[in-house]
């Protein structure tokens, strides 16, 4: 096995000879690390936690510490992760506790982006994705094939369906269907011209007020935005920044906020 010089590995752990253990990682006892399973640099793994093979752990890992739930009185409860996880940095995996069943698990083939938590005895199934900073409160159950966006937060006792998608900054306060698509409202306005970032940045009071009658244009509800780039060509004096813009909205694949 290769085991970094800098690595504290408990001599009751279990690290098959093919792993490897990075810089700076601390892995405790009752730890079981699988076949070319990989934790690149600074990851933390607490036992008891069974991980399978072929899985790589990201820097700033935390695996299989105690919960967060006040009601955790330090029973014994432990982590199981399968095979072919891409565990991100920074991602939290907590183990369970006596009232969620003791386990926490991740089945296999799972990506877990940057800052995913993963409360006590939630159980992630295989193939799925959870966009970076997701989190799952505790019990939470995630189907196979389930996406889940970034930055939705999943309630406690929470079921996710498989093969559904959620989409990101979602707050999941009921069971999700499976194959079923999600996602919040969301409303994005712009509000007219930068005018003293720019006047900070030295540009003229011209160009600051042509481009004010163009935000002005594009964001009335009379007109759509071709009718209202034939009226800023029209009735705007043209300059530099407002050919830019011009430019950005003839351009767009996906449709700019306005």
């Amino acid at each position: 096995m290769a085991i970094h010089p800098t690595a504290i590995v408990d001599p009751a752990a279990r690290v098959h000879e093919t792993a490897e253990i990075g810089p700076y990682c601390i892995v405790g006892a009752e730890v079981a690390i699988g076949a070319r399973t990989r934790l690149m640099a600074h990851v933390y793994v607490e036992g008891p936690t069974t991980i399978g093979d072929d899985n790589v752990f990201f820097p700033f890992c935390s695996i299989g510490a105690a919960s967060q739930d006040l009601k955790y009185k330090g029973e014994r409860a432990e982590t199981r992760i399968g095979h072919r996880n891409s565990i991100r940095e920074s991602v939290t995996v907590h183990r369970g506790t006596q009232g969620g069943g003791s386990i926490t698990s991740i089945g296999d083939d799972n990506l877990l982006m940057a800052y995913v938590h993963v409360a006590h005895d939630c159980h992630v199934r295989d193939s799925t994705v959870l966009a970076n900073g997701a989190t799952l409160g505790g019990h939470v159950t995630v189907g196979a094939f389930a996406r889940i966006g970034a930055f939705t937060g999943v309630h406690q006792f929470c079921r996710i369906g498989r093969h559904c998608m959620i989409g990101g900054y979602c707050v999941i306060t009921q069971d999700v269907a499976p194959y079923s698509l999600s996602s919040t409202e969301r409303e994005v306005k712009g509000f007219g011209t930068n005018k003293v970032g720019l006047e900070r940045r030295g540009f003229s009071a011209a160009s600051i007020q042509a481009l004010h009658k163009t935000f002005r244009l594009l964001g009335s509800k009379e007109l759509n935005t071709r009718q209202a780039i034939e009226r800023i060509r029209a009735e705007v004096e043209p300059c530099a920044e407002v050919e830019e813009v011009i430019g950005f909205f003839e351009s767009s694949e996906r449709g700019v906020v306005k």
